[in-house]
């Protein structure tokens, strides 16, 4: 009824009687000119398109906007990426809901940090067949015969302040590092999200690790506009893929790729959206069940090229094959057993086989005691053996800006715990990452003496004894507010403890004196997010206010 009272507005547009008697396929497309991931996506839209024009469907393309993390890195603008992914999952339940009777199916396009789980949050809420198409990778760069990648310019550029290099050879390094579109060329969030959609089954095999500027994207974009028609036709959605073994699947893979803790985030919160719990003590028994079995920068010294040569994120569940869910449906329309039957994995070395891991364990460890009752994540995979267990005293900061200063004048030692705290979600609010500090630490001589403890974020680029998402937050009165200069933080990987050396009526008579600070914001956007959002330990999801 909807399209036969609307055709006159969809004449308007320039679609003929004919286009309109077909099913009508929203193809939401997160490409801007700001974005390196998401620059070329206009050209995989295109592609995308075709395929559903050959299927028998008709293309109507909108708009989600998509932040980069990397332009704010150590700025206030970061408080905004981990809140945008609510405005892009609502702006796809807007557009879908907004007109319901329109779309019969849905493509997803995007690539980048909070981009694929807002979207994945989105297609999951509005629940019509989708398939997603993640927009690929940027091929590492080369200088001098050398493969040089983004996170690799933290080190040049230290190099160069210390007048190890030339002024030429830091800015022809800087002017190598990204040759070109597509997600950051490592290991980190958006290459993580990337994996985790395959994994789940919502986007076609090997979609999570091709190049952007290769055409192996413009064939799977075309299939993928073809396979949605055939999710039209059999009725599939989002929440028949999206089980709790699929989850777990996806789990299990990032523990063995050792990818970003920022899937502690956004797993739970995409989850939540079918009604599926996925917490951080799942994320502790996975890790504990899985090995790790790849070092991609920032973990180790391959480039993720290597991964997509050696076989990709089908080669990875083809390693694991023994703990998935091989019954899990996905979005080729076969299971996850069927999807993996006829895949090999062509290096050893960059896929570990499964009786020979680089960790017998997982990449991420979730740790718990009286500075964390809720839990609080680390990236084992990129921690070095001498700093899985560590205790100093803590440094104390209210922000990541103090922290900054006092390590530039060289007020950080050895053996330090440094503690930045009012930067969760909903004290920072939207939770910053910690990169640039962690950065300062690594390319230092405290990275292996000097342990971080935040109840912020870190990038999926972060290596090093960095403890985040420390639960509860500063602002809500955990443990982490009322920590002093001086007191002893002691942690402990292997057994997942992070405790401070305090008994349980010290913390409790610190509490009780304790005051929340006034908010950092307090209008707008985030004013609103800090009111509404929940702790790191739940996925930092909205959560409907209580009067």
């Amino acid at each position: 009824m909807f399209r036969k009272v609307m055709y006159p507005l969809f004449r308007g547009i320039g679609f003929t009687q004919e286009e309109m008697q077909r099913p009508v396929i929203a193809v939401a497309n997160s490409w801007t000119d700001i974005v390196a991931g998401h620059v070329h996506l206009n050209s995989v839209s295109e592609a995308v398109k075709a395929g559903i024009r050959a299927g028998g469907g008709t293309p109507m393309e909108f708009n989600t906007i998509a932040l980069c993390d990397g332009y704010s890195e150590g700025a206030s603008g970061m408080r905004y990426p981990l809140p945008s992914r609510d405005l892009i999952a609502d702006s796809v339940e807007a557009v879908v809901q907004g007109h319901a009777e329109l779309f019969s199916g849905m493509v997803c396009l995007c690539t980048c940090d909070k981009i694929v789980p807002g979207m994945l949050m989105g297609a999951a809420r509005v629940d019509i067949p989708t398939i997603f198409v993640t927009g690929g990778q940027m091929r590492p760069g080369k200088y001098r015969g050398e493969e040089i990648v983004v996170f690799d310019l933290a080190k040049v550029y230290n190099q160069f302040l210390g007048g190890e290099i030339s002024p030429e050879e830091f800015l022809g390094k800087v002017s190598s590092a990204c040759p070109g579109p597509g997600a950051c060329n490592v290991l980190g969030t958006a290459t993580t999200m990337g994996c985790m959609t395959e994994a789940l089954g919502m986007s076609l095999p090997g979609c999570a690790t091709y190049f952007a500027t290769e055409s192996k994207g413009t064939r799977i974009a075309k299939e993928s506009g073809l396979q949605i028609m055939k999710l039209v036709e059999k009725g599939v959605k989002p929440s028949e893929i999206l089980t709790k073994e699929a989850f777990e699947n996806a789990v299990k893979v990032d523990m063995a790729i050792g990818g970003s803790t920022n899937t502690t985030l956004h797993l739970p919160a995409v989850a939540n959206e079918v009604n599926v719990k996925i917490d951080f003590k799942d994320f502790d028994r996975l890790s504990r069940e899985t090995p790790n079995l790849c070092r991609i920068k920032p973990n180790g010294p391959r480039n993720f090229t290597d991964l997509e040569e050696a076989g990709g994120i089908p080669a990875v569940m083809k390693r694991l094959e023994s703990l998935l869910h091989l019954e899990a449906i996905t979005v080729s329309g076969k299971t996850v057993g069927e999807n993996l039957k006829d895949i090999i994995v062509k290096d050893d070395e960059v896929i570990r086989p499964i009786d020979r891991p680089f960790m017998k364990e997982g990449g991420i460890a979730v740790l718990y005691g009286n500075l964390a009752p809720d839990g609080a994540v680390v990236k084992a995979s990129a921690v070095h053996p001498d700093m899985l267990a560590h205790s100093g005293p803590a440094r104390i900061f209210e922000s990541e800006e103090d922290c900054h200063k006092a390590f530039d004048e060289n007020q950080i030692k050895p053996g330090d715990v440094v503690v930045i705290r009012y930067e969760g979600p909903k004290g920072g609010p939207g939770m910053r990452e910690m990169l640039m500090i962690t950065i300062k630490i690594s390319e230092s001589d405290l990275n292996r003496s000097v342990a971080l403890v935040t109840d912020g974020r870190f990038s999926g680029g972060t290596a090093g004894l960095c403890i985040g998402h420390v639960s509860p937050e500063a602002i809500e009165g955990g443990t982490i507010a009322v920590l002093a200069e001086g007191d002893i933080i002691e942690i402990d990987v292997p057994n997942r403890k992070l405790n401070v050396k305090l008994d349980d009526q010290e913390i409790k008579k610190r509490l009780k004196i304790w005051k929340p600070p006034k908010p950092k914001v307090e209008k707008g956007f985030l004013a609103l997010y800090a009111k509404t959002t929940s702790s790191a330990n739940k996925g930092a999801i909205r959560e409907i206010l209580e009067k």
